[in-house]
């Protein structure tokens, strides 16, 4: 073993140990170990920033632009209540949020379509006198295998194409992986449907601690050209609202006390609902009213400015392991905690003598700048922020989905390769104002640590390659005869499976990448199944809320706790594992 894979393994296990912990954030863990494999002469300074020009990650830029336009027009929130639907069972509730969430994530990050489809499930799963815990886990299961689908479902698939493309090998096509993603994702889907809701818990969320919370007054007016305008009160979806409920209508000079559910709307009725604070917010997500004043009104409060957020603690949170009141919570974040759920009960005791941790879900009283100042924080994953000041323009949404459709096909019919159909989609969202350069902006900042994790992860996949490691590794782990290709590529799918159960689903691939390159050379087979194996093993992360990060933005919602993860994702592991592992070989041959 020579000096320099002695240096590169031992910056590996501490990069592996680092982002296992969470104790380090994980973009200045992957930083510190470029500048370690740079100074020490491992890799050139072209070579550790070559990642940052990779065109997976500037794929991936792009694409942070054009989801924050399908969410900034309400095309997510239009998608997503449409499909849902009213059905009467866990089980069709299941299938009918299977079908949107992955729909969505093979053409969107899948932890955008998650973030917007929380507050939607749990204000659905009241509608439906159903636990959100039986839905929210099946939501981000959904979304992994969604986004598996497609090349641009994840960024996984994104920074493997990209190692391809360094390697000289021809690009992946948009649907090129969707052989094996869509009996991946019929498969998983499957066994969620039947197997599921029998391992799932039944538990509260913070939402179901709300019922004490003061009620607001809301007034709405249903738009002109309005579709709601000759629906009924049923039709509409404004019967069985889930924070507040419809106590008038002012129609012109006559005032409606006794609504019944089969009144006909018109335009320019103004609807008075009473309710909690996100009444005001799921009242804004149907399409066809509009905020009467412009805000939300308050009757019977001492003071007007109250505001309720819920927020989830996220690993970058400087207080995990403090409690409240060691960490200055009022002081530094000008909010005050009025409860803490963990695993879907409120925890007892004075809040202030409560340690905190990853996950924990937060009701906050504090002012209405707090959304805008700390949605974009790495502090926080804001799963349901109570009064959203910027409601989605639906009037845009048709165009957003267009220039999602135009992307998509002009990659397929090869017009335009993944990087330039995402760069030009990006700028139409932007031409078009289907989202302003602030907010695109802002989204791709919040992001930035995603790319930076990304950027970085070259620079060690490439010391790995360079300075022999990985050919070491290859050459101790893998004997040169009496190993089939099949039994190699196992090997490689559950390696690149239990990394990205500890660490980064990109950062898994990026290092086990060079190892499979290698295993392939020292067989003398076709690279191609090995590659595929590592770009869906690294997705297939379903044992821990940790290993993906929509599994962690719905473990407080759900209420869920580390041994629900275990008892679902283990056998989802498997199928998914055995699906991937038996088709691969057939479509990508050795």
């Amino acid at each position: 073993m020579s000096l320099d894979i002695l240096i590169t393994l031992l910056v590996v296990a501490s990069v592996l140990g680092a982002l296992a912990t969470n104790r380090v954030p994980a973009d200045l863990t992957m930083m510190a170990a470029l500048v370690a494999v740079l100074v020490t002469g491992i890799i050139t300074p072209a070579e550790a920033l070559a990642g940052f020009a990779n065109p997976g990650l500037m794929t991936i830029a792009a694409l942070y632009v054009v989801a924050a336009a399908l969410r900034d027009t309400g095309a997510i929130y239009w998608v997503a209540h449409r499909l849902l639907g009213q059905p009467k069972s866990v089980l069709s509730s299941q299938f009918r949020l299977i079908a949107p969430a992955s729909l969505l994530s093979a053409f969107l990050n899948n932890t955008t379509v998650v973030a917007m489809m929380i507050p939607a499930v749990q204000e659905w799963a009241q509608r439906l006198k159903l636990s959100a815990s039986k839905l929210l886990l099946p939501l981000s299961y959904a979304a992994i295998l969604g986004g598996t689908c497609t090349l641009i479902g994840t960024s996984t698939n994104l920074v493997v194409d990209g190692l391809v493309q360094e390697k000289g090998l021809p690009a992946f096509g948009i649907f090129d992986v969707a052989w094996v993603g869509i009996p991946v994702l019929l498969g998983g889907g499957l066994f969620m449907l039947l197997v599921s809701r029998y391992l799932l818990p039944e538990r509260e969320g913070m939402a179901e601690q709300w019922e004490h919370a003061r009620e607001y007054h809301v007034e709405m007016v249903v738009a002109k050209g309005s579709g709601l305008a000759g629906r009924t009160i049923q039709d509409a979806g404004l019967r069985n609202l889930t924070y507040g409920y419809l106590t008038e209508i002012q129609r012109g000079e006559k005032l409606f006390t006794a609504v019944g559910p089969e009144m006909t709307l018109q335009e320019g009725d103004l609807l008075a609902f009473v309710g909690v604070p996100e009444c005001a917010r799921e009242l804004q997500r149907i399409n066809g009213l509009q905020s009467a004043h412009g805000a939300v009104h308050k009757l019977g409060l001492n003071n007007h400015q109250r505001h309720l957020v819920e927020v989830v603690l996220s690993p970058e949170f400087p207080g995990i392991g403090k409690t409240v009141k060691e960490t200055g919570f009022r002081t530094r974040y000008q909010a005050a905690i009025l409860s803490i759920s963990r695993n879907g009960q409120r925890m007892a005791g004075k809040v202030g003598e409560l340690v905190l941790r990853v996950g924990d879900t937060l009701l906050l009283e504090t002012s209405e700048q707090f959304v805008e100042q700390y949605r974009y924080r790495r502090d926080f994953m804001l799963v349901s922020p109570l009064k959203d000041s910027t409601p989605p323009d639906f009037r845009r949404a048709p165009v957003a989905v267009g220039v999602l459709v135009a992307m998509v096909l002009a990659n397929v019919l090869g017009l335009a390769s993944t990087l330039e159909a995402a760069m030009v989609a990006a700028g139409l969202m932007l031409a078009f104002r289907c989202v302003t350069v602030n907010r695109s902006r802002m989204n791709v900042s919040v992001n930035l640590p995603v790319l930076v994790v990304i950027g970085a992860s070259f620079a060690l996949g490439k010391a790995m390659e360079t300075s022999g490691a990985a050919a070491w590794i290859v050459q101790e782990a893998f004997p040169e005869s009496g190993l089939s290709p099949l039994m190699a590529l196992v090997i490689i799918y559950l390696l690149t499976a239990a990394f990205t159960e500890m660490i980064t689903n990109n950062a898994a691939a990026v290092l086990v990448f060079p190892i499979a390159i290698g295993v392939a050379e020292q067989l003398g087979v076709s690279p191609m199944p090995f590659i595929v194996a590592v770009m869906f093993a690294a997705s297939a992360s379903f044992m821990t809320p940790l290993g993906y990060q929509t599994n962690l933005m719905v473990m407080g919602p759900g209420g869920y706790t580390f041994r629900d993860y275990v008892r679902i994702g283990l056998p989802m592991s498997v199928v998914v594992a055995v699906i991937s592992l038996a088709v691969i070989p057939v479509v990508w041959g050795f």
